[in-house]
């Protein structure tokens, strides 16, 4: 299912890019970020053009907490740099690479994906998104985009750790798709701003039974980063 789910990103890139057929690292500074008009928690960048353009796939963590609803533990994922492809097929990708990874084996984890993409060292894999300590606090949790080991792999600081500013219901579907969101970088020189945009999925059920074990619900999103270094 891996393979397919990277098949599928190659060949389409391949396919789509032009004039060099190149399959990653395409100029990305003229794409627009599409944002629901009607509300200001999510504004786009007008002094910065997005640096990367990807699909993360991967997993949202949830714990139960003591009300019975669940809470957030964080997140792993894998992104694929789409900059290659034609921007009109950016949400169309999402969709159809959300509707493989759903049908992948439930025995599947968030570590096999990456450990098992690492494997195929393509250009097409950006990097992986995580969570870490806050780097700020020292509690709590901070997400992390992390380039280091694969398409900025040499450089050290190819990581942006992010602090939430805004965040919208996800205008798809908010009962099962996670919410949209824009960040600031506050460490790492990868990027100023990330949004998390067109979420499919990694929304988990709205009660729980405190006590029960933790879950992880299966997403893809694309992500977008401006500014930075690289």
């Amino acid at each position: 299912m891996l393979a397919s789910i990277f098949t599928i990103l190659f060949s389409s890139s391949l396919a789509l890019a032009a004039p060099s057929l190149k399959i990653s690292g395409c100029d990305v500074s003229k794409a627009k970020l599409s944002l629901p008009t009607g509300q200001t928690q999510l504004v786009t960048p007008t002094t910065t053009a997005p640096a990367f353009i990807g699909i993360g796939v991967g997993i949202q963590n949830y714990t139960c907490a003591s009300a019975g609803t669940y809470s957030s533990t964080g997140a792993v994922a894998e992104l694929f740099d789409i900059s290659c492809l034609n921007p009109s097929l950016y949400t169309d990708a999402t969709e159809l690479v959300f509707d493989l990874w759903k049908v992948a084996p439930k025995s599947l984890t968030a570590q096999q994906v990456i450990n098992d993409l690492s494997l195929i060292k393509s250009p097409v894999i950006l990097g992986q998104h995580y969570f870490i300590t806050n780097p700020i606090t020292g509690t709590g949790l901070s997400p992390k985009w992390d380039f280091t080991s694969a398409s900025e792999k040499g450089h050290s600081n190819a990581f942006v750790v992010g602090a939430k500013a805004g965040d919208i219901v996800a205008p798809t579907n908010p009962t099962t798709d996670v919410d949209w969101l824009m960040l600031n970088g506050v460490q790492g020189d990868l990027a100023k701003q990330v949004f998390r945009i067109q979420t499919r999925g990694g929304q988990p059920p709205t009660s729980c039974t405190p006590g029960t074990p933790d879950i992880s619900v299966k997403y893809v999103s694309q992500y977008w980063l401006f500014g930075g270094s690289f």
